[in-house]
């Protein structure tokens, strides 16, 4: 199965785990379809992106430009094989009544609603195929609490609770998984560890053991919580 030449669509692909995923599938041979905010990261991206690379400024709040993204995709690759939601952001170290509104609307705009609205511009013709794989980036927050990070909290244990009730909607021979990459070294976990975050594998270190471990995933794994083993 990894030998295959899959349609793999990447969100948050400018930077951290969706860039250094994006790059690795791209070299590997795979139809890469990524995503990202910045249109200056986007535009460096495709500068030195392999011919089966395309990369994309898109907001994944942004339902209507998510669905325009996704139709000329489809229509350039075909369905995505395997679609990573893996765009995110955490907040500000606090504690949760001294959150301001907007930074927990914001957050969960992009974990959750980006989550659906990408899922729902890509699914149908996954669906309509009867085939492929949707990974939804979780972390070890989305299963139990952690202290001045609730309204991230929140947003990934709705993913999932997302995920897992999708699992139950998809027919045989797909799959929704919700996927714990594990700590990796980005300026997300040097936001929330500090110093300690050097202890952790780089992006591109840890993508060299993901992106294989990703390509297997399967109907078999449908629904269920996985962890990718720590690289070290």
């Amino acid at each position: 199965m990894e030998s295959e030449k899959r349609h793999i669509v990447v969100t948050g692909a400018t930077r951290g785990l969706g860039r250094a995923l994006a790059k690795t599938f791209g070299a590997m041979g795979h139809r890469v379809s990524g995503c990202g905010r910045s249109a200056g990261a986007v535009k460096a991206l495709n500068d030195e992106a392999t011919a089966s690379a395309s990369y994309a400024a898109v907001d994944v709040t942004d339902e209507q430009a998510v669905g325009a993204w996704a139709k000329t995709r489809i229509e350039a690759e075909g369905p995505p094989d395997l679609l990573i939601n893996n765009a995110g952001r955490i907040n500000r170290h606090a504690r949760l009544w001294e959150v301001p509104p907007e930074e927990f609307r914001l957050m969960w705009e992009v974990n959750v609603l980006g989550v659906f609205y990408v899922c729902r511009a890509f699914l149908p013709s996954m669906v309509g195929r009867g085939a492929g794989v949707v990974v939804n980036f979780s972390t070890g927050a989305g299963v139990r609490g952690f202290p001045e990070i609730a309204p991230y909290c929140t947003t990934k244990h709705a993913v999932e609770g997302f995920t897992k009730s999708l699992a139950r909607e998809l027919p045989a021979g797909m799959a929704a998984i919700p996927f714990q990459p594990g700590v990796i070294r980005t300026d997300m976990l040097r936001g929330h560890y500090g110093e300690r975050a050097d202890d952790f594998p780089e992006p591109e270190v840890w993508a060299k053991t993901a992106a294989p471990f990703l390509l297997e995933l399967s109907a078999k794994e449908n629904g269920q919580s996985i962890r990718l083993p720590q690289v070290v």
